[in-house]
C-alpha cells in the first residue's frame, strides 16, 4: 500500500487485509486503506462469518460498518465509543458525519488503574544530545538573543532590531543560533490582574526563562496596561545571559527613548552588548533526560490515530525512561478521551484535576453558544475524521502510556519529570505558545493533511501520517509515519523519530526551521477579556 489515493476502476473482491484496518476486536468499523469502490467485496473479515459489500464509495482513510448498527447504538474505534448513529447503518454502509454524531456518555475515570511503573535508565546509561547548559541545570536545544515586546505597540520595533541580525552579521558568533522577535498583538485593554493580563504575563516570563534563551532584551511602549517594571517584578525576571547575571534584565521603552527609530538603534546596541556572553556558552554532551518535548497534532486524518501518534507516543515513553518530560495539552482534543488519561494519573489529585479543565471547557462553550464538537475542522473531516471523540481518542496517543505525573495550567512552569498534561485550547499556535512557555525545549507535531508549523525558539519536527502527505509536503515533513501501513514495524518508525529528535535537539535544522518558519506562530492565549 503506497499511501495515494487509489481508486479501483470497477467494483472487485479485496482481502480485507489488503483493503481495510480493523483496530480493535470489539470495534464497528473498519478504515479504507485505499479509496473503495461502491460494490466492492471485503473477503476474510475479521470477527465476520461472512464478506463485506460496501454499499458506498469509501474514500481512503474513511470507515465503513462492519457490523448494522441502529439509530442512537455507540459506534466504535480503537475499542472505544467514537460517536452514535443517527439513523440506521447497514454493514458496508459509509460511516461520517451524515450518520455518526456526538451525544452525552458515561465514562468510567478509574483513577490510576493503569498506571505502569516506569524503569528510569540510569544516568550512565542514557542517550546524550548536544545541548546548551544552562545555570538552573536545564538545557537548551537552541541558543538565542530574544528581542520580547510587552505590548503589541512595540512589535514593530522588536522585529526590527532581530531583523538586524543576519547570518552574515552574527558570523562572530558561531554559538548564537540567532536573533529572534518575540511579538504579540496584546498587553493593553486588559484590567490589571485579569486573566487575559496573568496569562500574557506567564506566558512572557517563560519565554525570557526559556533554557533556549541565552539572553534577552525587553521593549515596550511605556503607557501600556502590561509595563515592563510589573513583568520584572510579578516573575523575578533577571537577565538569564552570562554578562549580567542576577541582575535586571535590558528594557527599552519607546516613549522614553525618543520613538522608533531610536529604539531600534537602542535595541540592536543592546543585543550587540549581549552576544559575546550569550556565545561564550557551547554545547556539550547533556542526557536526553535534559528534553521537554511539547507533543502537538494538527490537519489530522484517519491515519493520524493508527500511525503518526502512536508512532509519536512510543517515542515519548522512550523519552520519559530516558528521565526526559513529554507535554501533552489541547483539552479540547482530548475530549471524549480523558477517561484514558484519568486512568493513567499517579493520583486521585491528578486525575481529578484533569477531570476539572475538561468541565471548565464544557462552561467555557457553553457560555460562548459554541460546541467542543465544532472540532474536528473541514480538513479533519475530509480526512477521515467523524467527531471530537474519535480524534481525541487517536490524539491522546501521543502521550505513549506513561504515568500522568502531574496537570497544569496553560505557560506554567513545567516541574515533574515524565507526563505532563497542560491545559489550552486545540488551536495550535496558541497551544504549543503555552507548551513552550512552560519550558518545552522541542516540538514534535503530528499531521495528516500536512502543516507548515513551526515555532521559535524551540525547533519543530512533524511527522506525516500517511506516505501520500509526505511526499506531496516533503519539503515541510520531517518523519514518514505512513510507513507503519506499507509494513514497516511502528517500533523502527519510533526510533527513527527518537533519532531524529536527539539530531534536531543537538543543532541538526528541522524541515520548518530551514524555511526560517517559526515567529508568527507565538500567539498567547486570549480569554478575550479586552476593554
Amino acid at each position: 500500500m503506497n499511501g495515494e489515493l487509489l481508486i479501483p476502476l470497477e467494483a472487485t473482491t479485496l482481502a480485507f487485509e489488503e483493503a481495510a484496518l480493523k483496530l480493535h476486536p470489539d470495534d464497528d468499523v473498519a478504515i479504507a486503506k485505499l479509496t473503495l469502490a461502491a460494490g466492492t467485496t471485503l473477503r476474510d473479515v475479521p470477527g465476520a462469518d461472512c464478506p463485506v459489500r460496501t454499499s458506498q464509495a469509501i474514500p481512503v482513510g474513511h470507515k465503513f460498518a462492519l457490523r448494522p448498527l441502529a439509530p442512537g447504538q455507540p459506534i466504535r474505534r480503537y475499542g472505544q465509543v467514537i460517536g452514535f448513529a443517527r439513523q440506521a447503518i447497514r454493514v458496508g454502509d459509509h460511516v461520517h458525519v451524515h450518520n455518526c454524531g456526538v451525544a452525552d456518555f458515561e465514562r468510567d475515570y478509574a483513577f490510576g488503574v493503569d498506571v505502569k511503573p516506569v524503569s528510569v535508565l540510569p544516568a550512565a546509561q542514557r542517550r546524550t544530545f548536544m545541548g546548551y547548559p544552562r545555570p538552573d541545570g536545564r538545557a537548551g536545544t537552541r541558543n538565542y538573543v530574544a528581542v520580547i515586546s510587552t505590548v503589541n505597540c512595540s512589535a514593530h520595533v522588536v522585529r526590527a532590531i532581530a531583523r538586524a541580525f543576519t547570518k552574515e552579521t552574527l558570523a562572530d558568533f558561531p554559538n548564537v543560533d540567532g536573533v529572534i522577535a518575540i511579538a504579540h498583538g496584546l498587553g493593553c485593554a486588559v484590567r490589571i490582574g485579569s486573566e487575559d493580563y496573568v496569562l500574557l504575563q506567564r506566558v512572557l516570563a517563560g519565554m525570557a526563562n526559556h533554557p533556549n534563551v541565552g539572553g534577552y532584551v525587553l521593549v515596550g511602549l511605556g503607557c501600556e496596561v502590561n509595563q515592563i517594571n510589573d513583568l520584572v517584578g510579578n516573575y523575578r525576571l533577571r537577565a538569564n545571559g552570562e554578562a549580567q547575571p542576577n541582575t535586571p534584565p535590558l528594557a527599552l521603552t519607546i516613549q522614553e527613548i525618543g520613538g522608533t527609530r531610536k529604539t531600534i538603534e537602542a535595541g540592536i546596541e543592546a543585543v550587540r552588548a549581549l552576544l559575546p556572553a550569550v556565545n561564550a556558552v557551547a554545547r556539550r554532551p547533556t542526557p536526553i533526560s535534559a528534553l521537554t518535548v511539547a507533543l502537538q497534532c494538527g490537519g489530522s486524518d484517519g491515519w493520524s490515530g493508527v500511525t503518526a501518534n502512536p508512532v509519536l507516543g512510543m517515542a515519548s515513553d522512550m523519552i520519559v525512561q530516558e528521565g526526559g518530560s513529554v507535554v501533552l495539552a489541547e483539552t479540547p482534543e482530548i475530549y471524549g478521551a480523558e477517561h484514558l488519561l484519568t486512568r493513567r494519573a499517579i493520583s486521585r489529585e491528578v486525575g481529578e484535576k484533569l477531570i476539572q479543565k475538561v468541565r471548565w471547557w464544557e462552561q467555557h462553550t457553553a457560555k460562548h453558544g459554541i460546541e467542543i464538537d465544532n472540532n474536528p475542522s473541514y480538513g479533519n473531516k475530509a480526512g477521515g475524521l467523524t467527531t471530537i471523540f474519535e480524534k481525541s481518542l487517536g490524539a491522546v496517543a501521543k502521550a505513549g502510556t506513561s504515568p500522568l505525573v502531574d496537570v497544569v495550567d496553560y505557560a506554567e512552569p513545567i516541574t515533574r519529570l515524565g507526563f505532563t498534561f497542560m491545559d489550552s485550547p486545540g488551536y495550535d499556535p496558541v497551544s504549543v505558545t503555552g507548551q513552550v512557555a512552560g519550558g518545552c525545549n522541542l516540538v514534535v507535531f503530528t499531521t495528516g493533511r500536512g502543516s507548515c508549523f513551526g515555532f521559535k525558539p524551540a525547533p519543530s519536527i512533524k511527522v506525516a501520517s500517511n506516505s501520500a502527505t509526505y511526499r506531496r509536503m516533503e519539503e515541510d515533513m520531517d518523519i514518514n509515519a505512513g510507513k507503519v501501513l506499507e509494513g514497516l514495524p511502528m517500533q523502527a518508525v519510533a526510533d527513527e523519530l527518537l533519532d531524529y529528535m536527539i539530531a534536531v535537539a543537538s543543532g541538526q535544522p528541522s524541515k520548518s526551521e530551514a524555511q526560517q518558519i517559526g515567529e508568527e506562530e507565538f500567539q498567547p492565549w486570549s480569554l478575550g477579556g479586552i476593554l
